[in-house]
């Protein structure tokens, strides 16, 4: 093991301590796809723009996926503890600054530091699991990381739309971001008594050319796919889109160089040499991207082209959010009896969930009801509950304890680029199929297109280790 917080003889850590490091997990999550249902009130309040409001949701995005791997190596330096404590504070301010933005500049702005500060609180909850449960204790904390994960993603666009809607005291938009004010508050005090401190036996210092050369690998692919299409393609997003791939090739030579010298880099490539974190990864890269994709298509598609108000398109994924819960709390269940064969079964559901919501959108467009989705939701959210928790603990099953630090940050790094890329992707082919065809074939065709990446991680998925989770 390792570390002072090391599962075996470290400090414990209690159920309410895994309470509160969920409950900071979930905060982030719920903030990246709280605001989808907000936007046409943000643009009408702050006269925003396409553009701006892409910046609104890609800003938040940008800085939480480039600055992960960065928290979870400064959790390991200076004990993840401090470094939770020293997030959730700062995501409780940041989230205040969004909520009391006077225009939407500034509201980039304040989501900008917000995602920097969930970069450095999240990669300390996985940290913190890793380091500070050990055996069955471990495996439950981390399948209840991984339903908290993808209950999160549904339930912030429920969330939002509820609390547009109720507006309450004349908030408007402003309540989702305003909301998280009083649960960072409530969080701190929790954490302070109920959340041990850890770090690595032999913390590491910042690897600084690492963290640059993935910096700019990151944000010269994100960037110009999140601000390509409502830009125009200028030559600027080309050209760093050239770029991306040499400097993720610079990025992984610089980390190959650190490791043959005995020094620790930002990304060790030895941990990747593990069989179930490298195939792991990959099935959450796809599966992520798909569904980061889908809940902003669907965010649109209920609201802006069906007509729908926010409390109407929210709880259309209630029975997405319902059956994920299901799922995740079966899960562990499932996997003790079948392993990781779980996942795949999983993605058969999603993909049939997937079908079902195509042919609802292609028969009954354009009088398409929260009624005619929700069988194809609940399949869905069966599906992804069956494969979100139970591809966490596989990613994370065999990292040791002094590299939680870096291993979580490796593992929510490519969850938050993927549904960065899957919002630029599918958004894009949604939103350009609609405007050239208004006759509703557009959300179909973005869902089809999903189903190709489901299908994918279906197929991979049956080469992952079995006793990875057993």
């Amino acid at each position: 093991m390792g570390g002072t917080g090391g599962g075996a003889g470290g400090p414990a850590l209690s159920a309410l301590g895994l309470f509160t490091v969920l409950l900071g997990a979930s905060l982030p999550l719920v903030d990246f796809f709280i605001v989808n249902v907000a936007l046409p009130t943000i643009d009408r309040d702050l006269a925003a723009g396409p553009a701006l409001l892409e910046l609104v949701v890609a800003g938040y995005g940008l800085t939480y996926a480039v600055l992960l791997v960065l928290g979870g190596r400064l959790g390991d330096l200076f004990g993840r503890r401090r470094l939770f404590l020293a997030g959730m504070a700062a995501f409780g301010v940041t989230s205040l600054a969004c909520g009391l933005a006077p225009d939407a500049w500034t509201l980039v702005g304040a989501r900008a530091a917000q995602g920097a500060a969930a970069a450095l609180m999240l990669p300390q909850v996985l940290a913190t699991i890793q380091s500070s449960t050990a055996g069955q204790r471990r495996a439950r904390a981390l399948s209840l990381y991984g339903a908290t994960a993808g209950l999160s993603m549904v339930a912030g666009q429920v969330l939002g739309g509820v609390l547009v809607a109720a507006d309450i005291a004349g908030t408007g938009w402003r309540s989702v971001f305003l909301v998280n004010v009083p649960v960072a508050v409530v969080g701190l005090l929790l954490a302070v008594r109920t959340v041990p401190e850890t770090r690595a036996d032999r913390p590491a210092p910042v690897d600084v050319p690492g963290t640059l050369l993935l910096a700019l690998a990151l944000l010269t692919l994100l960037v110009p796919l999140t601000e390509g299409r409502t830009a125009g393609w200028p030559l600027w997003t080309w050209v760093s889109l050239a770029v991306s791939p040499f400097a993720a090739g610079a990025f992984w030579w610089v980390e190959r160089r650190a490791d043959r010298r005995g020094a620790v880099p930002l990304v060790p490539p030895s941990l990747l040499a593990l069989v179930s974190l490298r195939r792991g990864l990959g099935l959450v890269f796809l599966l992520c991207s798909g569904f980061g994709g889908f809940m902003f298509v669907i965010a649109v598609a209920l609201q802006q082209v069906m007509g729908l108000g926010p409390v109407a398109s929210g709880l259309a994924l209630a029975p997405m959010a319902l059956a994920f819960f299901g799922a995740s709390l079966a899960g562990p269940r499932l996997v003790r009896r079948w392993g990781t064969r779980v996942v795949p079964v999983g993605g058969v559901f999603q993909g049939l969930g997937l079908a079902l919501l195509a042919w609802a959108a292609w028969r009954s467009w354009p009088h398409l009801t929260v009624a005619d989705l929700a069988p194809g939701m609940a399949v869905a959210g069966l599906g992804q509950g069956l494969q979100l928790p139970v591809l966490f603990r596989v990613v994370l099953s065999e990292v040791p304890a002094e590299r939680a630090g870096v291993g979580g940050g490796v593992m929510v790094t490519t969850q938050q680029s993927a549904m960065t890329l899957g919002v630029a992707s599918l958004g894009s082919v949604f939103l350009s199929l609609s405007a050239a065809d208004p006759a509703g074939h557009a959300l179909p065709v973005t869902l089809l297109l999903q189903l190709v990446l489901v299908a994918a991680t279906t197929l991979l998925a049956l080469r992952l280790p079995r006793s990875t989770v057993d």
